[in-house]
């Protein structure tokens, strides 16, 4: 999970689906292009998403001929809870 984090476009690819979940593949490369200003291929966003699911921070949804993204952060709630929850003794 760490490995697919520390690449810029694949949080930029979070960030995109945080602020408007279920995109598809295009959109999410519109928005990465104009807001980002990253000109990536879609094969290359292809990639980084293949990444970010094999992660478990990505889910896929087929409808039709359309697959939607979908962010999942349950991966990253032991993170926060080891090292971000207030503790006694703090």
């Amino acid at each position: 999970m760490f490995k697919a984090l520390a690449d810029v476009t694949r949080r930029a690819i979070l960030d995109e689906l945080t602020e408007q979940d279920g995109q598809t593949l295009f959109e999410v490369c519109a928005r990465l292009a104009s807001k980002h200003g990253l000109a990536s291929s879609r094969q290359a966003v292809s990639q980084h998403l293949d990444v970010l699911e094999s992660a478990g921070l990505v889910r896929t949804r087929r409808e039709g001929r359309y697959k939607f993204l979908h962010i999942d952060t349950a991966p990253l709630e032991p993170i926060v809870e080891r090292w971000l929850t207030e503790r006694p003794g703090r």
